[in-house]
């Protein structure tokens, strides 16, 4: 007679255990992010001529070209006693960061088709790791935006300090429609279209060029649906201080509708991920 002196194994049913599985996936395959951000990194400027400098070129032109048409032809407000320069390179920084994260990230997934197609690891990982680029573009700008703040003799106070809350917002308000779109995109190739469409119509809608002070104040609150609205007047809060003041229920509003929209993205991703791997 033959006897086995292995203990005999259960199968474990647990509500929630797949999820929680899979979110410790995520830490079990950090290397795989880190070396996926590396790459993204790396690909990202390769083969220019001038290389990183290409994150303070675009920037920099833009906020000139705002700071022209908006502040000298239009003749808008700015923020307080605020140079108007500043007041737009303080709405370029979080806009530039939430609009490279939403594209890069959108089309993450297809690009990365033969590596989703053939190895399993969460596949929230791709669009994550383009999170990395987007922070060191949004690294280069803050140089700049400290260089003019410079040039203006524009002196910060104390609500700097609470800069990093508003940067962690404003990935979490990209994020969110990022998984959506990047999920979306599997499955209908026609969003790869649509999102370079939403981020051009975003940057005029949103207050990058402008102050929300233009904003009739009836329209301030249904204005705030816009997410961007509460973190690009956040981050003018940060840097300019008493002279750009927080609507805060419209900051509220703003928040609410990206809390909304990170669930609904992760949800999205989720549910439909499973079946990447047969649509790529």
């Amino acid at each position: 007679m033959i006897t086995s002196d292995r203990p005999s194994q259960r199968l474990i049913l647990e509500a929630g255990r797949a999820d929680r599985q899979y979110w410790g996936d995520l830490w079990r395959y950090r290397e795989l992010f880190f070396i996926l951000a590396w790459r993204d990194v790396a690909v990202r400027y390769k083969q220019t001529v001038i290389g990183l400098a290409w994150a303070f070129v675009r920037p920099f032109v833009t906020m000139i070209v705002f700071t022209i048409v908006f502040g000298k032809l239009a003749k808008l407000p700015t923020e307080g006693d605020a140079p108007y320069a500043v007041l737009v390179f303080a709405g370029l920084l979080p806009w530039t960061l939430a609009s490279s994260i939403l594209s890069d990230a959108s089309n993450s997934v297809i690009t990365n088709s033969q590596l989703v197609s053939k190895v399993y690891f969460p596949r929230i990982i791709i669009p994550f790791a383009t999170v990395m680029v987007g922070l060191i573009d949004f690294g280069v700008s803050l140089l700049i935006l400290v260089g003019v703040m410079a040039w203006y003799g524009v002196v910060p106070d104390w609500h700097i300090l609470l800069l990093p809350v508003f940067v962690v917002l404003a990935l979490l308000v990209a994020i969110g429609p990022a998984l959506w779109a990047a999920a979306m995109i599997v499955k209908y190739r026609d969003f790869r279209f649509i999102i370079p469409f939403v981020v051009q119509v975003g940057l005029y809608v949103s207050p990058v060029g402008f102050s929300t002070k233009v904003v009739p104040p009836e329209w301030q609150l249904l204005y705030s649906v816009n997410p961007m609205v509460g973190v690009i007047d956040g981050f003018r809060w940060a840097i300019l201080g008493g002279d750009s003041p927080l609507y805060l229920p419209g900051f509220a509003v703003s928040m609410l509708v990206a809390a909304g929209m990170l669930w609904l993205g992760i949800h999205t991703f989720r549910r439909t991920e499973r079946g990447f791997a047969d649509l790529i």
